[in-house]
């Protein structure tokens, strides 16, 4: 029977997520993500720009205080010259105090604070650097040859195009040494401007823009991979071992704990499953953001198949993200947050805003973030249950085999029967180890007490030893006075 919304809302407490919270907190109606505080591309991008215009401002005030502070420091200095140098100390003082607050609040919010290089180092950036004209790989070519073949189709514009984005690839080289952050910054400061200028100058239509804007990430990005996909700067690295290892500590949630509706009984259940699986998993293999998105809208796309077929309806929200957290923590897929950080970073932001690639990444990070706050209330256990299953003390209990249907695969039913003799045999060897603990401490314990009895005895009743006594003469010795005693009577013989 299926549950009504409130109920599983409550019961599934982390899982449940409104369709609401996924948008972008600033009302806009685009999806939003963890990595820009909640907002969108857009709006994450206007916030800068707002934040770095008022620190303009402040700049332009500080400037003209600073400046007038100056003038009466020089001014006061014709009166004395000590009042002179305490004047400036103070105004010396002040000037760098206000630079300090100044930085410190902007980088507060905002991480990223360099953008796009000036006009006169991207002029520097032109000379061609030995790194970009290395010897490239097979891959690397053809995505080269297919990008030039794709552009030769819009003529005198695709010739633009191909001149900014060699010299955006330049400009980058030189950014090697910056922050992750910037050289993201930079990446979608160029995507939005190629963009803006087709749209505006070359007056192209949005659906070609789009393709154009998909050739050039993919070109871009398979030159770059190596260099911005899970940098040494960062600690993408040291997230993704503690993701992983959070999932495997994990591996005991069974579907019924997330309220999973999907029956893996189910040929084609099953099949939908392992497909979703690869999916997440191949997407670690992918150079372009967008086609590390495809892999995740795949496996989305069969998880919605999987529910479907189970249900025989269509899924809904509710039901999409229990699932795909389980699919999640079955296939524990490699360096899952360098992959969802190169994402976010490098990926054109429009399709991180709409559409159904931008709708299941946002999932997926919400799928991840509820991995990580997991608790024994989101799986409605008991405290003491969810410690000893972390703990690998024991493991849920599985299927009964009552409960199969009989058209269940007699493999798997052998297997959660043969799973099911195991967690009862381990059950039971803990019950004897500890039983046989305590029987060897009760043993020890009475060992103990007897050797304490004997002890309170021998203090009690001390053991005497009094020294030999004189050796006891022979019976008669002390009849030495009637030897001459006479002999003893002889019996006689009496005849008749």
């Amino acid at each position: 029977m299926r549950r009504k919304k409130m109920s599983l809302k409550s019961e599934r407490r982390g899982i449940h997520v409104d369709q609401s919270e996924l948008l972008c907190k600033k009302g806009c109606g685009y999806y939003g993500n963890p990595a820009w505080q909640g907002f969108c591309s857009k709006c994450w991008r206007e916030e800068y720009h707002k934040a770095r215009q008022k620190q303009i401002q402040e700049d332009w005030e500080l400037a003209e205080r600073l400046q007038r502070e100056e003038e009466e420091a020089f001014a006061s200095s014709q009166n004395s010259q000590g009042a002179q140098s305490l004047t400036f100390s103070k105004f010396e003082e002040k000037k760098t105090n206000e630079k300090t607050r100044k930085v410190t609040t902007v980088k507060k919010f905002f991480s990223a604070s360099s953008r796009v290089g000036s006009k006169k180092e991207i002029q520097e950036a032109k000379a061609p650097s030995p790194s970009i004209n290395r010897q490239t790989s097979i891959e690397t070519d053809r995505v080269s040859k297919e990008f030039i073949e794709f552009l030769k189709t819009f003529h005198k514009t695709g010739q633009e195009i191909y001149k900014q984005t060699k010299m955006f690839l330049e400009a980058m080289h030189y950014k090697r040494e910056q922050s992750i952050e910037e050289q993201s910054e930079c990446t979608q400061d160029f995507y939005q401007s190629v963009a803006e200028r087709m749209q505006i100058r070359g007056k192209v239509p949005s659906e070609k823009v789009e393709k154009i804007m998909d050739q050039i990430e993919k070109y871009i990005m398979t030159r770059l991979y190596k260099y911005v996909f899970c940098p040494e700067t960062t600690d993408d690295e040291k997230k993704d071992l503690a993701i992983q290892k959070r999932i495997r500590a994990l591996h005991w949630v069974t579907p019924q704990m997330l309220c999973v509706p999907v029956n893996e009984e189910i040929p084609e259940v099953s099949d939908m499953v392992v497909k979703a699986i690869t999916d997440i998993i191949e997407m670690d293999s992918k150079r372009v953001p967008r086609d590390k998105l495809a892999c995740i809208t795949r496996c989305s796309k069969h998880i919605f198949n999987a529910i479907k077929i189970t249900k025989n309806e269509p899924a809904s929200a509710d039901d999409f993200l229990p699932t795909l957290i389980y699919i999640v923590l079955k296939g524990n897929p490699p360096r899952l947050q360098s992959n969802i950080q190169y994402i976010t970073r490098f990926c054109n932001p429009s399709r991180l805003m709409t559409g159904e690639d931008g709708y299941y990444f946002t999932n997926l990070c919400c799928a991840v973030a509820f991995i990580e706050k997991l608790d024994a209330q989101s799986l409605n256990l008991s405290q003491e249950d969810f410690d000893r299953y972390m703990s690998g003390q024991t493991s849920p209990r599985k299927q009964e085999s009552e409960s199969w249907s009989p058209d269940a695969c007699l493999g798997v039913k052998q297997m959660y029967k043969n799973l099911d003799l195991l967690s009862q045999l381990n059950e039971r060897q803990e019950r004897i180890m500890n039983e046989a603990k305590k029987l060897e401490k009760d043993l020890i314990d009475w060992t103990d007490g007897i050797a304490k009895e004997v002890q309170d005895i021998v203090e009690k009743y001390p053991l005497e030893i009094k020294p030999a006594a004189q050796p006891l003469a022979a019976i008669d010795s002390e009849n030495v006075e009637n030897d001459k005693l006479p002999p003893p009577l002889q019996p006689q013989v009496y005849a008749g």
